[in-house]
This record gives structure tokens, sequence and C-alpha cells, in this order.
């Protein structure tokens, strides 16, 4: 198949279907963070798939940037919360550039929301409530293993280090990795993307300085 194939196949394809929700812009409230609940809020409402999925960017010590998808844990008056273990590349990543891109989006109602902010990590009761939440399945291969190193050479290796974390949690139920951390992104960008069949979008962006949030709309 060649690129120009592609290009006509990728082109054909319906952007958003269905009916789209109305965003007026003019009756956006001062702080973001209130918008921000109230779109989550209507896509979990509406039944959107995985509306906690949420994409994070970071940058590594090297300025080697990286983005992965994972799951929204909490939304605080501080900021956003998520978890992962800090021996991960995203936890050196952050360790190195305490600072974050992260991206929710929900197609079926047309709207993404970015937010950059600094991250900083949470309490160790934080990072135990939210480890001991998680399947057992999870906690084990997040305990045995090594997040994005390569896997053992052969299945009964990865096995033997999965079984052994898992008698590990089964003789401790609160045992916890050390490494596995919550952490906060407080927010100092936010913008709002709506899809819009009358036009191309509608972008609201949210600034935070010395006195407050500033808005401005963007072009499409």
């Amino acid at each position: 198949m060649t690129d120009a194939s592609w290009r006509d196949r990728l082109r054909a394809l319906t952007v958003f279907s269905g009916q789209l929700p109305t965003f007026d812009t003019d009756a956006a409230p001062a702080d973001p963070s209130e918008l921000l609940t109230e779109w989550l809020g209507f896509a979990l409402d509406a039944g959107v798939s995985q509306p906690h999925a949420m994409t994070i960017a970071t940058v590594s010590a090297e300025g080697e940037p990286s983005a992965r998808t994972l799951l929204l844990k909490d939304v605080t008056p501080e900021g956003l919360w998520f978890a992962t273990l800090s021996s991960s590349p995203k936890g050196h990543d952050l360790e190195a550039h305490p600072r974050a891109a992260l991206l929710l989006y929900w197609r079926e109602q047309g709207r993404q929301i970015r937010v950059v902010g600094d991250v900083e990590p949470g309490s160790r009761e934080l990072a135990r409530i939210d480890f001991l939440k998680r399947h057992p399945n999870a906690r084990a291969i997040a305990a045995g293993g090594q997040q994005s190193q390569p896997l053992p050479a052969t299945e009964a290796e990865y096995e033997a280090a999965v079984g052994a974390a898992r008698e590990r949690i089964d003789a401790d139920p609160d045992y916890v990795p050390d490494e596995w951390q919550a952490y906060l992104v407080r927010p100092v960008e936010f913008e709002f993307w709506q899809a819009a069949r009358e036009r191309d979008q509608l972008r609201l962006r949210y600034r935070l300085g010395v006195d407050g949030w500033t808005r401005d709309l963007l072009w499409p």
C-alpha cells in the first residue's frame, strides 16, 4: 500500500460522530479547576470510555521527550494526581525535570483538556493507599519487576520474579514498595478544547500569574 493511499484512507475517516456538547466560553468560571471538574463529571456521567485515561509527557535529563498514558487518580484543589514507580523512566524524568504536560481526551465528546504544571511527590500515606487499592496481580508485577526494563530471557525467570513478589504480598498484605510514589501536578496552564460543527474548534486557555488566573481564546 502506497503512502498516498494511506493519506486517502486517513482523510476519509469521520473525526467526530454524534452530537457534540456546547461550550460557552463566556460563561466559563474564573478558576480553571472548576471547569476541569465540570468536564470530567460530564464525561463520567455520559459513560465516556476510560475518562480517567491521561497522557503524561516528561523530559529526561538528556532532554529526550517521552509520552505515555496512565490513569488520573484524583483531582484536588492543589491539582491532578497520578501514581507510578519512582524508579520508572517517568520517575527518573520527573526527578531530573519536575514538570509535566498532561492530556485528557474524550473522543465521544470532542473534548480535550491540556495541562502543564510543576510536579512534586505526595506523602507516603497517599502512595500506600493507592498501591493497596491496586489489583493483587498489578501489585505483584509492580513489586517484582523493573518497569520498562527488558524482560528476563525466559518466561520462567519472569514468573519466578512475579511469584516471589506475590508470596511477599500474601505474607504481608500491607506491603508497599519504597519506590511506589503518588505525584501531584500543580497546574500553571490549562487549555480546554472543544470540537464544534460550525467551526473547527473552540480553545480556551488559562495561565497562572502573580495575580491569579488569566484567560484568553486561541485561534483554532
